[in-house]
């Protein structure tokens, strides 16, 4: 054993020796170890501590001629065996310290029967000071020099013991991964080689440790030398404070561990997740792209740029141009902390403003970045502003992954399609990419393609649906006679697709006008088609002129009938067995476990056991009709389920006419009713579907007060119509386009009196002559002199059938509007009917001649019979 590595253990027991080996002093930490007082030992052999006194001549075995230890069994006060390890130190007198000898009862000299040797040796010493310890103890801070020596010695982990004053006392050889530090740093601070601020950093962590005692654990700060100031490394730095065994604090011990790789990585994951997260939360093609620079800068790079194929705004694919590149715009920039301008020795890095061509759509484009991956750090060197030479590669046709310090690129390509590329670049002082941050950026462009490749996909489908859904429609704008009309449609913006909603402003008899706005429940393309079917229907029932209850009441039937169309079995031309979807060949849709085949649900929708996604189509369709007369200056109007109309008066009162509404479309069993309004000319009627008026809570009734307050403002009932409405639907919640909105405004016009004439006539053939008489004075009167043979000719038709086949009374008015109307009321309910007369036949030619000198001509019931009118254009 090593006797000049004896531990320095607390409560080590010192006991002082004569030359014979007496005990003549005794420590107290001796008196603790072995519960033995002093004037118990002292005086005695020390050979009468030990166990068993036969070994002592064991022990002497291994002296050497300068201080030596060994290992003893020794017996306590207490009985107890003790095992110590024990280190012998030979004084001489005068204090010159060990001396060479034997030592106390040296066996080479005979003994007395006390154990006392007769010859005290040849060592020169007259004492001995043996330091004793229990053997338990001694390993451990055997074991604790060891682990503090490898510490020291070992170069994976920065170690670093300071003083209270936070200078260094003593250092291992990897403090820091670093060139430029002292090459004795005992004495110095951090400051004295690290960066100010990096310095002053870890100093506050030191100091807090030094304060508080709490240790620090793993705090990453980055660390950058004076001389060598670049990107530096993360370390990670933990702390404890030192202690003397009487409590005061000596200093604080840090480990600095470079987890630069691990801190990297950890970024990259990072920017993973947040790309994960933050991209493809957009059914935008362009706010896709902001997402995905948003989420590069700052996090993988200073300046990251993404540009999109022109074809995918369009939501079609891309094609490659002559060159074998596609056309792309530059969609999105987004720039971290440290602004990086592009480098003008690459003609590439020319950026144009987002939504401007980009520069790959330019022949003699370069790519951003091009060449083999490189690992030399960047340069410091600030950019010259002559654009040196350069041989670097032009970017591949196939806009593949490019790498190199500063910048790198790669393509955005989802299910092989190429859709656009992502350039990102870092700012001279930042650390240079390396393949592990382009494996990344290929990672983040694979998902972002995914999300924009989405994108394209809802764009090209909502193109053709909104294109579908418009081309179903009528103009925006209207002028009859009865109303001036403006309108406004917004599809709405989720991904849900377009709506149902529809208006229409239909022409009809008599300088009458119908106005029309409805809600198809559901979105997409199947619902732009039923929108469009039932907008055909009401026109084809509204040219029937049917009141606008019964109109309801046939568009009701109309569309239970297409519901049950709609369940029927679908011929799926995927289908090889020709059945219907989800269920075996043959298979009813509907029918239960147990039904007869053939059988098929009963009832209406909404019966019990009417299919679930039945019920919820026919009770989402909804309609509003009305039809305004000029000449009486009256509006009915029925209600399917939909919001009721608002009325702006001249004088500004804004009101709700108290429609009742009846069952949406497709319920059935429950009738509708008209209610009437008067309209004074300058009246504003607005028609909308529910889109409008969803509050920021949903509320409808929210929605209904802020159309009623906003329509109320002062100069909205003169206001131009097509800006009113834009004002209107403007001043909905931004959160509110969850639906789409209709609005029909309607700025009512009045028939003036002497506009009209009207008289009955007798049921007398001879009655036919005055009718002509007076109609040829009211014509002249409205200077319509070129159409008195004509309106002649149809009224004698139109009347003589009236008295020869219904009777009296009849009815003769005349309207001049947009055209000259000519109206025969009888009492009879039995319509007219053309047909063409043969050669031989004397009549049955009246309504032939009507239809070939008019412009159009019709009937429709009234309360009291029928009416039938022709139209001629004015002059």
């Amino acid at each position: 054993m090593d006797s000049r590595r004896f531990p320095f253990v607390d409560g080590a027991a010192g006991v002082l020796l004569d030359a014979d080996g007496r005990i003549t002093s005794w420590t107290p930490a001796a008196e603790q170890l072995l519960a033995l007082r002093a004037d118990e030992v002292c005086g005695r052999p020390a050979r009468e501590l030990l166990a068993d006194p036969a070994t002592w001549p064991a022990l002497l075995a291994g002296r050497t001629a300068d201080a030596w230890s060994g290992r003893a069994v020794v017996r306590s006060g207490r009985g107890e065996e003790l095992r110590v390890v024990f280190q012998v130190l030979p004084l001489a007198d005068g204090g010159t310290g060990p001396t060479s000898g034997t030592g106390p009862d040296d066996d080479n000299g005979p003994n007395d029967d006390n154990g006392r040797s007769s010859d005290n040796g040849d060592d020169g010493a007259s004492r001995y000071f043996v330091l004793a310890a229990p053997a338990g103890l001694v390993a451990q801070w055997r074991q604790d020099q060891a682990f503090t020596q490898e510490l020291f010695l070992q170069d994976r982990v920065g170690l670093a013991v300071f003083d209270e004053r936070l200078r260094l006392v003593r250092t291992n050889t990897h403090l820091l991964p670093y060139t430029g530090l002292p090459p004795n740093l005992n004495g110095h601070r951090l400051g004295d080689f690290l960066q100010p601020d990096d310095a002053a950093t870890v100093e506050r962590h030191l100091h807090e440790v030094l304060e508080t005692g709490r240790p620090l654990v793993l705090a990453e700060e980055v660390v950058r030398t004076i001389e060598d100031p670049g990107t530096g490394a993360v370390m990670a730095v933990s702390a404890f404070r030192l202690q003397a065994p009487d409590g005061h604090t000596i200093g604080v011990t840090a480990l600095f561990t470079d987890v630069t790789e691990l801190h990297r990585s950890g970024e990259r994951l990072a920017v993973l997740h947040r790309a994960t997260a933050a991209v493809g939360g957009s059914l935008s093609v362009a706010g896709t792209a902001e997402e995905l620079a948003a989420v590069l800068a700052p996090g993988l790079a200073d300046l990251a740029v993404v540009e999109i194929a022109e074809a995918v705004f369009s939501g079609e694919e891309s094609a490659p141009d002559r060159d074998g590149r596609p056309a792309l715009r530059r969609t999105a920039v987004a720039t971290g902390p440290d602004d990086v301008a592009p480098d003008p020795s690459d003609p590439s890095e020319a950026l144009d403003p987002p939504g401007r061509p980009g520069p790959s759509e330019q022949p003699d484009r370069r790519g951003p970045v091009s060449g083999s991956p490189a690992t030399e750090p960047p340069t410091t060197e600030p950019p010259t502003t002559e654009p040196p030479a350069t041989d670097a590669p032009a970017l591949p046709p196939d806009l593949s992954p490019a790498l190199s310090p500063a910048a790198m690129t790669a393509p955005l390509r989802a299910r092989g399609v190429l859709l656009g590329r992502v350039t990102v670049r870092r700012a001279p002082h930042r650390p240079p990419y390396e393949p592990a941050d382009l494996d990344l950026l290929r990672e983040i462009t694979a998902r972002a393609a995914l999300a924009l490749d989405n994108a394209r996909r809802y764009t090209r489908e909502r193109r053709a649906a909104v294109g579908l859904q418009r081309s179903l429609l009528p103009p925006s704008q209207t002028e009859t006679a009865a109303v001036s009309t403006a309108s406004v449609y917004l599809p709405t913006d989720t991904a849900t697709g377009i709506g149902g909603d529809w208006f229409d402003v239909i022409p009809l008899s008599s300088a009458r006008v119908a106005l029309v706005t409805g809600d198809v429940v559901g979105h997409g393309l199947e619902a732009s088609a039923t929108m469009g079917r039932l907008r055909t229907a009401v026109r084809t029932l509204a040219d029937l002129d049917l009141e606008p209850d019964e109109l309801l009441v046939h568009l009701d039937d109309l569309v239970s009938r297409l519901l049950v169309e709609t369940d029927e079995p679908d011929a799926d031309p995927d289908d090889e067995h020709g059945g219907s979807p989800g269920g075996p060949p043959g298979e009813t849709p509907g029918a239960r476990p147990g039904d007869r085949p053939g059988d098929r649900p009963g009832g209406r929708p909404g019966d019990e056991g009417w299919p679930a996604h039945r019920r919820a189509v026919a009770s989402g369709a909804t309609c509003v009709y009305a039809v305004y007369d000029p000449v009486s200056r009256r509006c009915a109007i029925a209600s399917a389920g939909h919001p009721p109309p608002a009325v702006a008066a001249p004088d500004g009162t804004v009101e709700y006419v108290p429609v009742q509404p009846g069952p949406p479309l497709g319920v059935g069993g429950l009738p509708f009713e008209v209610t009437e309004v008067e309209l004074a000319p300058g009246s504003l009627l607005a028609l909308y579907t529910n889109g409008l008026i969803h509050g920021r809570g949903g509320d409808l009734d929210d929605g209904m007060d802020e159309l009623r307050r906003r329509l109320a403002l002062p100069g909205a009932v003169t206001a131009p119509l097509p800006e009113l409405g834009r004002a209107l639907v403007a001043g909905r919640p931004a959160n509110a386009r969850a639906d789409d909105v209709t609005l029909l405004l309607a700025r009512t016009r009045a028939v003036p009196a002497e506009a009209t004439a009207a008289w009955p006539v007798d049921a007398d053939p001879a009655a036919v002559a005055l009718v002509r008489e007076r109609a040829t004075e009211r014509l002249r009167a409205w200077g319509l002199e070129d159409l008195v043979f004509t309106t002649e000719l149809v009224l004698s038709e139109l009347v003589t059938n009236a008295i020869r086949y219904a009777g009296g009374p009849v009815e003769v008015r005349l309207i001049r509007a947009e055209c000259l109307t000519c109206e025969v009321s009888d009492p009879s309910a039995t319509q007219p009917r053309m047909r063409r007369a043969r050669l031989t036949d004397e009549g049955g030619r009246g309504l032939y001649l009507v239809a070939q000198l008019t412009n159009r001509w019709g009937s429709r019931y009234t309360r009291q019979g029928k009416t039938i009118w022709a139209e001629q254009e004015l002059p």
